[in-house]
């Protein structure tokens, strides 16, 4: 395996307003953006050219990550001008392949935080003689997400929608957005329009007779749509919960990078982060949350499971728990804030202008 296609055109309007100058990879987890644990990871599987098929916000990636040489790959970029789907992001990038039509290549979904063994679902790919290849997790709600059936040999047998009664639940399977494609597979996609592989391609393959493999690989396995989902997949990765070899440091309880500055007295857990030139003051408990470069987090502040924004600051004794601070906004002093709330960038929230207690 040497080549694989990163798909990291998506807009992630579900993680808004973390989103909204940054696009959902690039967006920092664990003290990196998340693209990079991704990359790591397939570098360490002995991948070594890697395709990013990028679209909202394209500028960012390259100057980040430039040739890819200081992650020991060679990675190439290219960029919808409209949106294609999976299977159209897919087929588009295809053009920077170098493989031969049966040799493998993988595809990773660019917003899957995992623990797959990328090399075993290589093997099964080759010697199960496949022409694609799917990772596939077990859960145990598997309602919000698209069933994949398989026989006993692994072989997949259907792709099943969204369920809507307990009759249509035949399997914990789902797919788990990693897959390998035998390289003229992906020739077969359309090209130059919109694909979903999930909804088209794969159903295509299946009712024209091709093999499609399933490999179960429950180790961790998350989706980090959501802005509660992003945040505990960073603690994750602290904690050692999830593996990376791209952390930068030591797995544990806390992560402070260089050039931020925490109290003495202040209480960091949980797997929080404190980014560069970030912020925690006298007093302020920090459990769970990621705190982007440049926030500050007030004297005697609480703040748990949750993602404060680049440059956006938390006034003295606010309280936030489950929530998400766009970059640069403001939350005044006193202040408490609950699961799902969403300060957008360069708001501005008076002091103790809400609160779910009294103001004694």
């Amino acid at each position: 395996m040497t080549e694989a296609i990163l798909l990291v055109g998506g807009k992630g309007t579900r993680l808004r307003p973390l989103t909204v100058h940054t696009p959902k990879p690039m967006v920092p987890a664990a003290g990196v953006p998340f693209l990079t644990h991704q990359l790591a990871r397939a570098r360490a599987a002995g991948v070594e050219h890697i395709v990013l098929a990028t679209s909202y916000l394209a500028e960012v990636f390259e100057p980040h990550f430039g040739d890819g040489s200081a992650l020991g790959l060679r990675i190439e970029y290219v960029t919808e001008e409209e949106p294609l789907g999976t299977g159209g992001a897919i087929r588009n990038a295809a053009s920077r392949l170098h493989s031969g039509p049966d040799e493998p290549v993988l595809v990773f979904n660019g917003d899957i935080l995992t623990g797959l063994d990328i090399r075993a679902l290589v093997r099964t790919h080759e010697t199960s003689g496949a022409d694609v290849s799917l990772h596939l997790t077990q859960v145990t709600d598997p309602r919000a997400y698209g069933l994949v059936p398989t026989d006993g040999t692994g072989r997949v047998l259907a792709f099943l929608e969204k369920p809507q009664t307990p009759e249509e639940i035949v399997t914990d399977q789902i797919n788990a957005g990693a897959y390998v494609f035998r390289r003229s597979v992906i020739d077969t996609i359309p090209a130059g329009r919109v694909v979903s592989v999930e909804r088209e391609t794969f159903p295509g393959l299946l009712a024209a007779g091709a093999h499609l493999q399933g490999m179960v690989d429950s180790t961790y396995w998350l989706d980090l749509g959501t802005p509660a989902a992003f945040v505990r997949g960073s603690a994750d990765l602290v904690l050692g919960k999830a593996p990376s070899p791209a952390v930068p440091g030591r797995c544990g309880d806390r992560l402070v990078l260089p050039t931020a500055r925490v109290a003495p007295d202040a209480k960091l857990a949980g797997g929080t982060v404190v980014g560069e030139g970030a912020v925690v003051a006298e007093g302020a408990r920090v459990f769970g949350s990621t705190i982007l470069p440049g926030a500050v987090i007030e004297p005697g502040a609480v703040v748990t499971d949750s993602l404060i924004g680049t440059r956006a600051r938390v006034g003295e004794r606010a309280v936030l728990t489950g929530t998400v601070i766009g970059d640069g906004a403001v939350v005044g002093a006193h202040n408490e804030l609950r699961g799902g709330a969403r300060v957008w960038c360069d708001a501005s929230i008076p002091a103790g202008a809400v609160r779910f207690s009294s103001d004694r």
